[in-house]
């Protein structure tokens, strides 16, 4: 199969979609793959890092998804890259197409087959390819937060470790997820005082055991967020539901009630984010003020630890693109109920239902797929 691997063009994305090990992994298996000049600078891999594992370089983005049957990237094609989508091709990425209405008209405009990292999905539940990076905003939300509880930021001027003599901040995570659970051994490492809320009480009690009870557990209900914000100097909000636009559990008028120079940082923004009034940022322009709080809301976090996050991811997704290039991807999703849950879109129609209900759109069911 001939898998092309453009650069990435969102503002400070420098991840890329594979490593040399990866290169050197599908091209023993007899695969080509051709990657935009270029793309592995931001991570730390040169062109000839690629060239020695195998890999054939193109000059131009264009150049590269002409040429490509499965297309990866990291993040979803953006509008100067609606023009390269078409039928005959496969685009593995992540999509978040619940918050994105815009790209989920153009890929099905394209009748582009689009397969999304965050919704392939485990029988238990375990999301495998959003995990990695979940992961690093996690660990990376408690770390900006920290940062932008500065004074020079806009904070409110606590050190979030305290020193003798001074308390810690108090951080609250909302949502103990995959991201949720990085951002609170974080902040817990950090000595800060942690509260972390949840619906599920099966997984509160698993970090309850974990940490002993010095991370405070409590059960996600609007009196409670409520009255946990008011007290907070950083709430991360850390929510998902997989494939599907994210509930808002945290109103403005909560906002309105956080202590001045309190920070909020939402790692659900990709998938339209779980603070009211949440829009996208960017890392020149990360954050913006409502009401006397500070909102990070970058979309792409993980792109500012380039190095962490494209070995990380390629460690993730090099097994089912493997699959895809050996088996191609309609067998591949057949013998696989967990990648075949990453199918978004398919000839001009959505595959996912999240998404369909999120732009009132109708989905076709995976099995007509799949039996086609």
């Amino acid at each position: 199969m001939k898998i092309g691997v453009p650069k990435e063009i969102k503002p400070q994305e420098n991840r890329v979609a594979i490593t040399p090990a990866g290169v050197h992994q599908l091209s023993s298996h007899g695969h080509e793959i051709m990657i935009e000049a270029g793309a592995g600078i931001g991570s730390g891999i040169s062109d000839q890092d690629y060239i020695d594992a195998g890999a054939k370089m193109l000059p131009t983005a264009a150049d590269t998804w002409a040429a490509a049957e499965l297309l990866l990237k990291v993040k979803e094609p953006i509008e100067s890259e609606y023009q390269f989508l078409r039928e005959d091709q496969v685009v593995f990425t992540y999509l978040h197409l619940a918050a994105d209405k815009e790209q989920t008209d153009a890929l099905l405009k394209s009748r582009t087959t689009a397969i999304a990292y965050e919704t392939v999905q485990c029988s238990d539940g375990y999301l495998p390819l959003l995990a990695p990076m979940s992961e690093v905003a996690g660990r990376l939300s408690t770390l900006v937060g920290s940062n932008h509880m500065m004074k020079p930021f806009g904070g409110n001027g606590k050190l979030i470790t305290g020193v003798p003599s001074v308390a810690p901040a108090k951080v609250v995570v909302i949502g103990a997820g995959t991201a949720g659970q990085n951002a609170a051994r974080v902040a817990y490492g950090l000595r800060s005082d942690v509260t972390i809320f949840d619906i599920n009480l099966q997984r509160l009690a698993q970090i309850d055991a974990e940490y002993s009870g010095h991370v405070k557990t409590m059960y996600s209900t609007e009196h409670a967020i409520a009255e946990a914000i008011s007290d907070a100097d950083l709430v991360i909000g850390s929510v998902l539901v997989p494939g599907a636009r994210t509930p808002k559990l945290v109103s403005d008028a909560m906002i309105a009630q956080a202590k001045p120079g309190t920070v909020f940082v939402d790692i659900a923004v990709d998938q339209g984010g779980c603070f009211e009034g949440t829009h996208a940022t960017t890392h020149e322009d990360p954050t913006y003020p409502i009401h006397d709080a500070i909102i990070y809301a970058v979309a792409n976090m993980p792109g500012a630890v380039p190095y962490t996050s494209t070995y990380a991811l390629t460690n993730a997704t090099l097994s089912y693109v493997t699959k895809i290039a050996d088996k191609g991807w309609q067998k591949a999703l057949h013998d696989d109920p967990a990648l075949a849950k990453g199918l978004n879109t398919y000839r001009g129609q959505l595959t996912n239902q999240p998404v369909a209900d999120a732009w009132g759109y109708q989905a076709i069911s995976l099995d007509s797929v799949l039996a086609a």
